[in-house]
């Protein structure tokens, strides 16, 4: 296993981050979060036009046709500004599973418009907080029509597609439905994070196509969160990155006592324990993206560790930065609750990082017992 990318891939990484610090300042993040729009426009049709929504579909269906290993750096890049757009819910969840489970007609008629960023696909899953159990859900599917409510769904409001999970008959399946089309109600959540807008969405006999086989749904959605665990996990450590060096940068333009606060060890501790678990993420990030690049059964656990170490770092990163930013982390005008608010949606956005915990306990338990 090589852990180094390679200079092609480090170059696409540099161009990502070139791109984000012109185009996607933090202004940008706040003007999403205290307006009433759902994202960006004129990001969303750049970062299309730089290809990133289409890095790990292949040429023949309009893709890019990089790869995963450059799709994680790019990923890393846009947590690292915190940029508001819909990349995690079209990129790492709609387009994955029309990859993986879409016949050729719907890969052909789907995944170009995706890339190109003219369509944004969303991945209807939870039917409530806390509920992401493929298994057990309840929004009904007869093979032509949608029936139930799902709740959050992250960023209905932009997509014009949605990939539902939904039991038909004694299983569950995966429908495409047109989220513009009948039958189907998008209500806005609040949010904490609304720069990553939430919804409920409501259908009623809504229109809708089976995508991939009838009662293999769950195992197919159980494989894209795993796939989007690890993409979503380079997010946030893109993100805690950043926290460290704004943290880093405060604490050494305030002073105390004629010296700057960065250089009280208490401070030099903390911020040592940030790094440490940005590491320890990045550690775990560098095999979890390896296994997706190669398709390897381990990604299963991959996944999980990646997906606990990368939230557990953001988080921790955000709660430090308040701190140590001083009364000023606390309020409205400063970036910290920015960051915050984007680390704290991120950890929760495909289940808690507890039930990550639990899925690497389950698997590594199999794999041993195996």
């Amino acid at each position: 296993m090589n852990l180094e990318f390679s200079d092609d891939q480090k170059f696409v990484q540099q161009t990502a981050r070139d791109y984000l610090e012109e185009h996607a300042t933090l202004d940008k993040c706040r003007a999403v979060l205290e307006g009433s729009g759902t994202h960006d426009p004129e990001l969303w049709k750049g970062v299309a036009e730089m290809g990133w929504l289409g890095a790990a579909v292949p040429e023949e269906y309009g893709g890019a046709g990089l790869g995963y290993l450059e799709l994680v750096l790019i990923s890393q890049e846009v947590g690292r500004s915190l940029a508001p757009i819909p990349f995690s819910s079209s990129v790492y969840l709609a387009t994955e599973a029309i990859l993986q489970a879409g016949s050729e007609d719907q890969k052909k008629d789907l995944l170009g418009r995706l890339s190109a960023g003219e369509l944004i696909g969303t991945f209807a899953l939870a039917e409530g907080l806390g509920d992401f159990d493929p298994g057990t859900c309840q929004v009904s599917f007869d093979g032509s029509q949608l029936n139930g409510t799902k709740l959050p769904v992250p960023d209905a409001g932009a997509a014009g597609i949605a990939v539902v999970v939904a039991r038909e008959g004694e299983g569950t399946s995966l429908a495409l439905v047109d989220l513009d089309g009948a039958g189907v109600t998008r209500t806005p959540l609040e949010s904490f994070d609304p720069s990553r807008p939430l919804y409920q969405v409501d259908f009623e006999g809504a229109p809708a196509t089976r995508l991939g086989a009838a009662g293999e749904g769950a195992a197919v959605a159980s494989d894209v969160l795993d796939r989007a665990a690890v993409l979503l996990g380079y997010e946030q450590i893109g993100g805690a990155e950043r926290t460290l060096e704004l943290t880093k940068e405060q604490t050494m333009s305030r002073f105390a006592f004629g010296r700057p606060v960065a250089s009280f060890q208490a401070l030099k501790h903390r911020m040592a324990d940030v790094y440490c678990k940005i590491q320890i993420a990045l550690s775990n990030g560098y095999y979890a993206a390896w296994t997706l690049s190669e398709g390897s059964e381990e990604v299963g656990v991959a996944s999980c560790s990646t997906r606990v170490a990368a939230s557990d770092a953001f988080c921790l990163a955000t709660e430090e930065m308040i701190q140590m930013y001083g009364g000023v982390g606390y309020t409205w005008e400063y970036d910290c609750h920015l960051f915050y608010r984007r680390a704290k949606g991120t950890a929760h956005a495909l289940g808690t990082p507890d039930e990550w915990r639990e899925k690497l306990v389950q698997r590594l338990d199999k794999t041993i017992g195996g």
